[in-house]
């Protein structure tokens, strides 16, 4: 069956696209679009600024969230620091949102 537009009278006005991008990485097991938003907006609330001047989030599956940071001292850091972030990431973004942290070096 070939592709035909809307045929509705709204179809060429702009619509909102995270229920299709939930609906996308859903089926994929990914997590949904806001739970992302979340991270990368807040993430200086969650981790402090400090910690947010050397770091920044790259991607989260499956409850493991991948950070990138600029030397190894902040890998070090960041692994000491675990259990922490862990709680405070849970605190803006759910319990069980993020459950693990894999960390990469980049400078």
């Amino acid at each position: 069956m070939p592709w035909r537009p809307d045929p509705s009278p709204d179809a060429d006005d702009p619509r909102p696209i995270g229920p299709a991008v939930d609906r996308f990485v859903r089926r994929f097991g990914g997590v949904r679009a806001a739970t992302l938003d979340a991270v990368f907006s807040h993430w200086e609330e969650a981790v402090g600024a400090s910690v947010a001047a050397h770091t920044h989030p790259l991607s989260l599956r499956d409850g493991t969230l991948v950070v990138a940071v600029d030397n190894p001292a902040w890998a070090t850091q960041l692994r000491l620091l675990h259990g922490e972030l862990v709680t405070r990431l849970a605190g803006v973004l759910g319990e069980g949102a993020v459950t693990r942290l894999e960390v990469r070096v980049r400078p």
